[in-house]
């Protein structure tokens, strides 16, 4: 692929999952490491998250977003791309870790598997926390919208990543103050960076809730811009 093909790709839009657990003595992140062969960010330890599918769209969600993270994610995105954000984070989450976030139901058939938890796919535990759009030149470009999520609302045991797909190795819960030593994504230390003060923000315990606005890295244009998306 020439220069000026790749300067021309259109970032996919994508849903990735910062999946917090708050029941030891500091909180946790789930972090994953891409193969060192993968063309996208390779041997980068990142967050489980991938692009949307076009079946995302389709899916029935036992729970929808909360009404503010709706609103903020329609915000300069296509019409009803939401639903199939939330969608897609849960089943990212799923295929690359095999950790499910639902409700009692039926999920839709071939959906990754899902349907083998006994559980719909729920997006109620979603926080929208961050977007950030991947800059002309790369091999691969994404619109991706991070979702905050607590390991608490897991329908399963924390550690028991034996459905997991083979995409992310050495999946393990990293404290939150020692993730930004690991090999990372420049925008996965900016992450940590906004989750750490969100987490500093709130008693120990209380629900994870949205962010008071969403930083929203912007370079869909010839100049990087930086913003936040209030509600």
């Amino acid at each position: 692929m020439g220069g000026t093909e790749v300067q021309d790709l259109q970032p996919r839009p994508a849903a990735t999952v910062i999946l917090v657990r708050r029941d030891g003595s500091e909180p946790t992140v789930l972090m994953g490491q891409r193969g060192a062969g993968a063309v996208f960010m390779p041997s980068k330890y990142v967050f489980p998250g991938g692009a949307v599918d076009a079946a995302d769209a389709d899916v029935t969600l036992a729970a929808g977003l909360g009404p503010v993270c709706a609103a903020r994610l329609g915000w300069q995105s296509d019409t009803g791309l939401e639903n199939a954000l939330a969608a897609a984070a849960v089943r990212e989450l799923w295929e690359e870790t095999g950790l499910a976030l639902g409700a009692p139901g039926a999920a839709p058939e071939g959906w990754s598997g899902f349907e083998t938890t006994g559980l719909a796919p729920s997006a109620a535990a979603l926080r929208f926390f961050f977007r950030a759009i991947t800059p002309p030149g790369r091999p691969r470009r994404f619109d991706a919208r991070f979702f905050l999520a607590d390991a608490a609302a897991l329908h399963a045991d924390p550690d028991d990543f034996s459905r997991a797909s083979d995409e992310l190795s050495h999946l393990h819960w990293v404290p939150v103050a020692e993730a930004r030593r690991l090999n990372l994504p420049f925008i996965t230390e900016v992450v940590l960076a906004e989750l750490s003060a969100l987490l500093g923000a709130i008693a120990p315990g209380a629900p994870l809730p949205p962010p008071p606005s969403v930083p929203f890295f912007d370079n869909s244009g010839p100049v990087p811009t930086f913003r936040r998306i209030a509600a």
